[in-house]
C-alpha cells in the first residue's frame, strides 16, 4: 500500500466517523407537540456549527416531502407554516447529505389540545402537561388519561409529573367537559447521564508523612553534611576567604551550603 493510498484511507475513515457523529436537531416554535388549526409554526434545523445544508422534511398521511414543496415557506434557515391545518399532522425531521436528525411528531387538533414536551424528557425532571380549549382560552378543569386509563382530574388544566422515570412513558390525552378530547401525544423519557464527580484529594496518614520526611532527610542530609564538613576543614586550614579548597574557594563552598539550606526549606 502506497503512502497516498494510506492517506486516502485514513481520510475516508475520518470522514465516515465525522458524519456518523454529526449532530443536528429540529426545533419547533412555539414548543409543543400539538397545535390548534390556524396557528403559525416555525421549524428550524440547529447544528453546533451552522444550519447550512439542512432541510426540514415531513411525512404525513398524504406524502413525504420537504419544506417549500407544497407546504411551508423557507425564510433563511427557518421553515414557517403560516396557517397550520389538520392535514399538516405528521412526522417532521431535518435531512441533508450528511444524514438526518431524530424526528418529532406534530399533531393539529380541533377544539382541545394537550401541550406537552416535543422531545424526550430527562429522567428525574418534572414535566407539565397542559390541557387547553380553543375557546375560552383561559384554563379549564380537565381529566387526564395515560394509555387510555384515567389518571386524575386537575382543576387548573395542568398535570405535573414529578421526577419522571421510564414508568411514566406512554400516550397521554386530556378531556375538557363540554369542549371535547385532545389527540394523544407520546411522552418519552431518556436516561440521565452519569454524574461526573471529582475524586477527593488523597489523605495522608501520619505514617505516610513520617516516611516523606525521612525520605527528604535521606536525600538532603548526606550532601549537606559532606559539604558542611568540607567547608569547616577548609576554613580551619585556609582562613582567608580567597583560598581554594577542592578546586573551589571557601566562600563559594559557604554559598553552596546556604543555597542548599534555602532549597530544602522551599
Amino acid at each position: 500500500m502506497t503512502m497516498e493510498t494510506s492517506f486516502l484511507s485514513v481520510l475516508a475513515l475520518t470522514s465516515l466517523l465525522f458524519c456518523s457523529t454529526y449532530q443536528v436537531h429540529l426545533t419547533v416554535s412555539p414548543s409543543s407537540s400539538q397545535y390548534f388549526q390556524g396557528k403559525s409554526v416555525s421549524l428550524s434545523c440547529e447544528e453546533e456549527n451552522s444550519s447550512a445544508g439542512w432541510t426540514v422534511w415531513r411525512n404525513t398521511t398524504i406524502r413525504r416531502s420537504k419544506c417549500g414543496d407544497g407546504w411551508g415557506e423557507i425564510k433563511g434557515s427557518v421553515c414557517v407554516i403560516n396557517y397550520i391545518l389538520k392535514k399538516d399532522t405528521g412526522v417532521y425531521w431535518c435531512g441533508s447529505i450528511n444524514g438526518s436528525s431524530s424526528s418529532i411528531n406534530v399533531t393539529v387538533g380541533g377544539s382541545v389540545i394537550l401541550q406537552s414536551p416535543v422531545l424526550p424528557v430527562m429522567e428525574g425532571d418534572d414535566v407539565t402537561l397542559s390541557c387547553r380549549a380553543r375557546n375560552p382560552t383561559h384554563n379549564l378543569p380537565a381529566a387526564f388519561f395515560k394509555d387510555g386509563v384515567f389518571i386524575g382530574n386537575e382543576s387548573s388544566g395542568n398535570l405535573i409529573l414529578l421526577h419522571v422515570s421510564s414508568s411514566d412513558e406512554g400516550l397521554y390525552k386530556c378531556n375538557i367537559r363540554g369542549h371535547g378530547e385532545s389527540p394523544s401525544s407520546r411522552i418519552s423519557v431518556k436516561d440521565k447521564p452519569p454524574a461526573t464527580s471529582k475524586a477527593p484529594p488523597p489523605t495522608s496518614s501520619p505514617l505516610q508523612l513520617l516516611l516523606t520526611v525521612f525520605r527528604h532527610l535521606m536525600v538532603f542530609c548526606p550532601y549537606f553534611i559532606s559539604t558542611f564538613l568540607l567547608v569547616s576543614i577548609c576554613r580551619n586550614k585556609w582562613p582567608a576567604s580567597n583560598k581554594v579548597c577542592g578546586g573551589q574557594s571557601v566562600q563559594e563552598l559557604e554559598e553552596r551550603v546556604e543555597d542548599v539550606t534555602k532549597q530544602h526549606h522551599l
